[in-house]
C-alpha cells in the first residue's frame, strides 16, 4: 500500500477525452450549450502563492495508511483501550498482542488495529494476506475503514480473490457513511463504468463529496470536470482554478503543474507570472517531468523570473533524463555554446 499504488487507474481526463471538443484559444473545452449555474457548493478560496524554494515529499494515495494520522477514529468510535494507547505510544508489538485475543472474538475496531499492524510490519513482519483478512472481518462488521481498505484488496486481487462487485458494494458502503477516500474511488469506479460524459456526470457528485471533505484527489478530479464540463456540468474555469489551487496546496504535483499553467496564461482568472513560475517550480522540484520541461521555458523566456538560460538548459536536462524530449528545448540546447552547456549539466546535477 505504498504512495499512490491503491488509487485506482482511471483518468479523468481520458473519460473526457472521449467527448467532443472544440478548440479555442489554444484550450481545448467541450462542447456544451448555455446552462445554468452548478447545484455544488461554493469553490474555495485560493490560497497564497507559494514560496520558490523546496523540494517537496508526494502526497500520498487515499489507499495508503501512512497517509492517516494516528487518532482513535480510525479503528472505531469506542472507548480508548489499552491495545490503541500502546499503539498510540509506538508499542507496536505490546498494541498487537492487546488486539489480537479481542480481535479472534470478533472486535471489529481491533481488528483494524491489526490489519494496519500488518500491513505496516510495525512490531511484526509485515504480513499483507493476514492483514487483507482482518480488513475483510471488520468490514463485515461495517466499519468504513475497513470497508473501503477491503474493497481495495478486492479490486486489485493481490492479497484475496479480486471480486469487483463485492468491492462496489464495500466501496459504496463506505461512500455513503463519509470515507472521503472512498468516495473519490466510488466516484472512480462510476467513471471506469461508463467512460464519457455519462460516466463523469456519475462520479461528479461522489467527487464533490471527497473535495468537501479536504481530499486532493476529490478537489484535482473536480478541477478536471469543471475545466471541460458536460451538457448537465457547466464550464467553470474560475471554480476549476480554485479547486486547482486547493490541491496543489496540499502537493498534488499535477495540480501544481497545471495551476502553474493557468496562472501564467491567466486561464480561469487574472494572470500572476511570478505565482504561475512558484507554482511550476513547487511541482518540477517534486519530480513532475512535464513540469520541469515548462519550467525550462519559464527560465528561457524569463516569466515569473529572471531569465537565465543555464538554469533553463539544467531543468530541461534534468526532465530529458527522466524520458522527456521537447523539440522546442532541444533546439534552445543546440545555441548554447560549450561552456554554457557545461554549467548547465553541473548545475542539472546539483538538482538531481
Amino acid at each position: 500500500m505504498g504512495a499512490r499504488s491503491g488509487r485506482l487507474v482511471c483518468s479523468i481526463a481520458a473519460a473526457l477525452m472521449a467527448m467532443p471538443v472544440l478548440v479555442a484559444g489554444g484550450l481545448a473545452q467541450t462542447a456544451q450549450p448555455p446552462a445554468a449555474a452548478p447545484t455544488t457548493t461554493p469553490a474555495p478560496a485560493m490560497p497564497a502563492s507559494p514560496e520558490t524554494t523546496p523540494k517537496q515529499a508526494k502526497p500520498k494515495s487515499p489507499n495508503d495508511p501512512a497517509l492517516d494520522t494516528i487518532n482513535p477514529t480510525r479503528f472505531g468510535k469506542g472507548p480508548e483501550d489499552d491495545a490503541f494507547g500502546a499503539y498510540q505510544r509506538g508499542l507496536y508489538k505490546t498494541a498487537y498482542n492487546l488486539a489480537l485475543p479481542r480481535a479472534e472474538a470478533g472486535d471489529p475496531n481491533a481488528q483494524v488495529l491489526l490489519a494496519e499492524i500488518l500491513a505496516r510490519g510495525l512490531g511484526v513482519p509485515v504480513n499483507m494476506q493476514e492483514s487483507a483478512n482482518w480488513y475483510g472481518k471488520a468490514a463485515d462488521h461495517g466499519l468504513p475503514e475497513a470497508q473501503f481498505r477491503y474493497a481495495v484488496i478486492l479490486l486489485r486481487g493481490k492479497y484475496a480473490p479480486k471480486d469487483p462487485k463485492r468491492a462496489k458494494e464495500l466501496m459504496k458502503s463506505a461512500a455513503d457513511a463519509g470515507n472521503a477516500p472512498a468516495e473519490f474511488n466510488f466516484g472512480q469506479i462510476l467513471l471506469q463504468e461508463r467512460p464519457g460524459a455519462t460516466g463523469v456526470e456519475n462520479a461528479y457528485p461522489w467527487f464533490q463529496k471527497a473535495a468537501d471533505k479536504g481530499l486532493p484527489d476529490g478537489e484535482y478530479a473536480l478541477s478536471q470536470i469543471l475545466a471541460n464540463g458536460t451538457l448537465t456540468i457547466p464550464r467553470d474555469d474560475a471554480k476549476a482554478r480554485q479547486y486547482l489551487a486547493k490541491a496543489a496546496a496540499k502537493g498534488y504535483d499535477t495540480a501544481q503543474l497545471d495551476l502553474g499553467s493557468w496562472l501564467v496564461t491567466g486561464r480561469g482568472g487574472a494572470k500572476n507570472y511570478k505565482a504561475g513560475f512558484g507554482w511550476m517550480l513547487r511541482a518540477a522540484t517534486g519530480g513532475n517531468v512535464a513540469a520541469q520541461g515548462r519550467l525550462a521555458k519559464l527560465y528561457r523566456d524569463g516569466i515569473g523570473v529572471d531569465g537565465d538560460f543555464i538554469k533553463a538548459a539544467a531543468w530541461y536536462i534534468v526532465a530529458k533524463r527522466a524520458g522527456l524530449n521537447d523539440p522546442e528545448l532541444e533546439s534552445f540546447m543546440a545555441g548554447l555554446d560549450d561552456s554554457q552547456t557545461q554549467a548547465a549539466i553541473a548545475e542539472a546535477n546539483k538538482l538531481q
